[in-house]
């Protein structure tokens, strides 16, 4: 909330600079925010938009509830929930868009390497729709000219918007591409598949909390216990896809030379979008 009052007044500041230098400006807070929670957090589950973050969000949220005695509406934001148990960790959320416009980390993940990473993806050609879809009937216009966005009132087709260099393909598969250049680098990394949450909910929540620190394991998994019950939320948007396990970085996601290009191929087991 502090972080959104400083940027509304240094808004109010710089009103009347160029749009491109607002941009900027507004773009550096974001990334001192996120610098901040990163710092501050014991896990972060980075994920590009529109890849299952908040069905996870709601699970993980659930699966604390449960367990420590809170209120059903106790959704994680950051640290809101160690707030009342202090044995809940600090997980921060983040689509790892921001941070490098403060740091000026833009091509390595130098900010992760010493953190614990869940990274949550998807097919890119899902993503791709989805994104579609909040741009086109839920994202607020500004947020569209942060982030290079087709313009407010544009009427472009889904294949138009999936083959924009600035939001489609093209850079959801270049933020992949990153990731799996320095996979190898990050002390913790798992990742993880929305394809596989959908296929295996529990299994794949329980392996997140074991990694994040809350083992599942310390609570009865039989139905009706702590860990069964934060899963049964379900998505109306998943598709299926050949399953892959949840892994970590020295496991099968381990990214090869020849495959940097295939991303989609080679971090997390779909077939080639070449």
């Amino acid at each position: 909330m502090l972080a959104k009052i400083i940027r509304l007044l240094v808004w109010g500041a710089v009103f009347f600079l160029p749009e491109h230098k607002r941009i900027a400006i507004d773009r550096r807070l974001r990334g001192r925010e996120e610098f901040r929670k990163l710092q501050k957090s014991d896990c972060v589950i980075v994920s590009y938009g529109k890849s299952g973050r908040t069905w996870l969000r709601v699970m993980l949220s659930r699966f604390y509830q449960l367990k420590h005695g809170l209120p059903d509406n106790s959704l994680i934001a950051f640290d809101n929930l160690q707030a009342k148990n202090r044995d809940i960790p600090l997980i921060f959320f983040s689509h790892d868009n921001y941070l490098k416009d403060f740091t000026g980390n833009a091509d390595s993940k130098k900010d992760y390497y010493q953190k614990k990473v869940v990274l949550l993806v998807r097919d890119p050609r899902d993503v791709a729709v989805s994104q579609y879809f909040q741009w086109k009937h839920r994202m607020h216009p500004w947020k569209k000219r942060l982030n290079k966005y087709p313009a407010h009132d544009s009427d472009i087709s889904e294949y138009e918007f999936a083959m924009d260099q600035n939001v489609g393909l093209p850079k959801i598969v270049e933020f992949l591409n990153l990731w799996a250049d320095e996979a190898g680098k990050i002390d913790q990394l798992l990742v993880v598949r929305y394809e596989d949450m959908r296929k295996d909910t529990a299994g794949v929540l329980g392996q997140i909390l074991d990694f994040i620190g809350s083992p599942a394991s310390a609570v009865s998994t039989s139905p009706g216990s702590s860990a069964a019950a934060a899963c049964p939320v379900t998505s109306r948007r998943a598709t299926s896809q050949a399953p892959l396990s949840v892994s970590s970085r020295s496991s099968s996601s381990t990214v090869q030379p020849h495959e940097r290009a295939k991303p989609s191929a080679a971090l997390v087991g779909w077939p080639s979008l070449s």
